[in-house]
């Protein structure tokens, strides 16, 4: 049902911790030649992994609503031994140009593309609809194409550097000792613009691992630019709930292929390639997850059945902004 499309050439990526891993795309592409909108999915994970429940399920979810839509799985730093800078905001720019330099092939309509990212991910998203003129492409072959996303969905998002920051997630990206310009760059609250895209965010009062004012910050600042936004705030539920439905609830994400950079690394830390790291250091991410307890599942269920909307909210928002006429 999906493809894999390789984004980087051999002499573009240079990621020291990459393992053998190269970013790529996972495509969701409808076999008929209908022109339909574009959807790129960029999960979270603190900029140290990509999470599988914020990938394969969203995208299957905008497919059966018509899209074409594609799962990035972009660099991360599982180790926090070498900040990422500017490489996933490339890696994110540079799947946007592939798309629509692809769009006859992939029969979406290029000026229809919208991007939906989740925790460190939003912030990623975030970055590209307020850094875009700021990332060049090495490829003229790409360059030619807009990294302009159409809309976004931001879930969760990362945005400040400031008081309410996720450190972690800027640790991750920027290294620990990251100058104030770096940080002031990355605080995305400060530099929303009259050309950045339309936005829809969305995330819980409770959210224990990003405070809320994150979302709160990004759509005050899209007001205050003129930004076309929504917002939407629930009451309860944990970080991380992705599309709070069922599957999410049993832990079915589908096939796990956004955790290639950690199966490379593990694989290069088990045979003694990474002077300096542990045979086993990476071994945790592979846990499997702990079943809740019955009083926390219930918790749970009663979250999902509030959040679980936000997916039509998103749908419904995001057809007006790229003046669809309905989902199918």
């Amino acid at each position: 049902m999906h493809e894999k499309y390789i984004l980087w050439q051999e002499n573009e990526y240079a990621y020291p911790m990459s393992g053998g891993f190269v970013p790529f795309l996972t495509g969701y592409v409808h076999p008929d030649a209908k022109p339909r909108p574009a959807m790129v999915v960029a999960p979270g994970g603190a900029y140290c992994f990509v999470a599988p429940s914020e990938g394969g399920p969203v995208a299957e979810s905008f497919y059966e609503a018509g899209y074409n839509a594609f799962v990035l799985t972009y660099t991360v730093n599982p180790l926090g031994s070498a900040p990422l800078g500017m490489q996933p905001l490339g890696d994110l720019s540079r799947a946007v140009r592939f798309v629509r330099k692809n769009a006859a092939g992939f029969h979406i309509d290029p000026d229809r593309l919208a991007i939906c990212g989740f925790s460190a991910g939003g912030h990623l998203c975030a970055s590209l609809c307020v850094h875009w003129p700021d990332v060049p492409d090495p490829d003229p072959a790409y360059a030619a194409f807009s990294n302009r996303p159409d809309g976004a969905i931001l879930s969760y998002p990362v945005i400040t550097a400031g008081e309410y920051a996720h450190r972690g997630s800027f640790e991750n990206l920027l290294g620990p000792d990251a100058s104030p310009e770096a940080l002031a760059y990355m605080s995305l609250e400060n530099h929303v613009g009259p050309r950045t895209p339309p936005c829809f965010l969305w995330q819980t009062a409770g959210d224990g691992a990003v405070p809320v004012e994150n979302s709160y910050l990004f759509a005050q600042a899209c007001r205050a630019a003129g930004v076309d936004f929504a917002h939407h705030v629930f009451t309860k539920g944990q970080h991380g709930l992705a599309l709070a439905n069922e599957a999410w609830l049993r832990s079915d994400f589908g096939e796990p292929y956004t955790t290639e950079q950690l199966v490379k690394l593990r694989e290069a830390a088990r045979s003694g390639a990474l002077p300096g790291v542990a045979p086993h250091a990476l071994d945790g991410f592979f846990a499997l997850p702990q079943e809740a307890d019955p009083a926390c599942r219930a918790q749970l269920e009663k979250d999902c059945r509030q959040v679980e909307i936000w997916p039509q909210l998103a749908k419904a928002w995001l057809g007006e902004v790229l003046g669809l006429e309905c989902a199918e």
